[in-house]
């Protein structure tokens, strides 16, 4: 039986979790069953956006079917949607209680400081797991069903990164969230950061004697590899787990030490 804690922060965070899913359901089914339509529109070319913009984003082209996934849902506008919801959610664990001055209240259950952390941040994981794997269901049933040529496993693939990325960045949310109990400083230390390590990959693409950079990005563990075109790549996806990993368990134990006036 799953313990009481984790049962009332889903409770507590029902309706947010459902607008998520539903928002990123409705973003992977609409944007991947526009495919057909726009193989079929003749005017539609390859040069329709400039190659620098293509190289930018790390798309190679838009008309194949890896292709054109890569530039709707695993480039940048579907990741940041799910990146956005990871931040949120980590914020939720530990500073939204204790700004709001309901932590003393949830602290004087019979659970160690430790334990509580643990079941805050497995409940807030737990359902971002399942909100970050909704792309890669819905596309293993749509992209069979619309004739989209190219391998599930490529696309079971990418999904699993998307997974990860978002682990490794609900980590570092959750621990600047143990470490200073604020909203303000998750939600704009974990934002920029998103911000300045997507640049680092993208710009890091482009400019010879720069690719150094792109292994300093998360989003080069994701998606740098390419997935979509060639596959599974274990050493990478398990970099972005590590990193999710180690923030988290950095974030219990700084959660445990600090005094937080109760």
């Amino acid at each position: 039986m799953l313990p009481a804690l984790v049962r009332k922060t889903w409770r507590d965070d029902r309706l947010a979790l459902i607008g998520w899913a539903g928002g990123v359901a409705a973003f992977t089914a609409i944007y991947t069953s526009f495919y057909s339509q726009f193989q079929g529109a003749a005017e539609l070319k390859q040069d329709a956006l400039p190659q620098g913009m293509l190289d930018f984003l790390g798309i190679a082209d838009m008309l194949s079917p890896a292709g054109y996934l890569q530039a709707t849902i695993f480039s940048l506008v579907g990741p940041l949607l799910v990146l956005m919801c990871a931040i949120t959610l980590a914020a939720r664990t530990i500073a939204r209680p204790e700004e709001d001055g309901g932590m003393e209240l949830m602290l004087a259950n019979p659970v160690s400081r430790t334990a509580f952390a643990w079941q805050r941040v497995g409940a807030a994981g737990s359902a971002l797991t399942g909100i970050a794997a909704i792309p890669g269901i819905l596309l293993m049933i749509i992209v069979p069903w619309i004739g989209m040529d190219i391998p599930l496993s490529n696309v079971a693939a990418a999904s699993a990164g998307l997974v990860a990325l978002v682990w490794s960045f609900a980590g570092v949310a959750f621990l600047v969230g143990a470490a200073t109990g604020k909203r303000a400083p998750v939600l704009a230390i974990t934002g920029g950061l998103a911000v300045a390590t997507y640049m680092a990959n993208a710009i890091g693409g482009m400019l010879d004697g720069w690719h150094w950079v792109r292994w300093l990005s998360p989003f080069h563990y994701f998606i740098g590899t390419d997935p979509l075109h060639t596959g599974w790549h274990p050493a990478e996806l398990l970099t972005l787990v590590l990193l999710g990993a180690v923030t988290t368990i950095a974030g219990v134990i700084v959660f445990d030490r600090r005094d937080i006036g109760v």
